[in-house]
């Protein structure tokens, strides 16, 4: 496995693995599949500013993770959000943890002080994976989105840097 930073070659693979979370579980609020174009867009926004980590193997990327503003307020300047996806065939093999640890050693070098992860709740294996690294549960919002007909809550968990 292979651990770099994101290219727009990438674009295709990370289509792909968001696609199959919109579809098949909650771990993302999005309810309709993305395009490759929509999804080099979002990539494009991210990676130009932010850290962007892919996990490659066999040429093939099969994990992403990266950080973006958390808020838009100038005051939040400090604090990121963190996104992790892995393939499903790839879950449950630590890769999540050796990206988001990455992850957060480049955010802690550039100088952010919070990182956020907003987990859908019940997302059990997120939230271990957060625990593990560290982060702390901060809050908890009950049935503020809906997908596959049924309410669904946030948790948000916080490492401070």
């Amino acid at each position: 496995m292979i651990f770099r930073p994101f290219q727009l070659t990438d674009v295709p693979d990370i289509t792909d693995i968001y696609n199959d979370y919109i579809l098949h579980s909650t771990a993302t609020f999005d309810t309709e599949p993305v395009t490759p174009d929509e999804m080099q867009q979002r990539m494009i926004s991210i990676a130009g500013s932010f850290p962007f980590i892919v996990c490659e193997w066999d040429g093939k990327t099969i994990a992403y993770c990266y950080a973006h503003p958390w808020k838009e307020k100038a005051a939040y300047g400090q604090t990121l959000e963190t996104t992790v996806y892995v393939a499903s065939a790839f879950t449950g093999q630590g890769i999540g943890r050796q990206l988001m640890t990455r992850l957060i050693d480049q955010c802690r070098t550039q100088g952010y002080h919070a990182l956020i992860a907003c987990i859908t709740s019940g997302n059990e294996g997120s939230e271990k994976l957060h625990q593990k690294l560290g982060f702390r549960k901060v809050s908890q919002f009950e049935q503020v989105g809906r997908k596959f007909d049924r309410w669904l809550g946030v948790t948000d968990y916080e490492l401070l840097l």
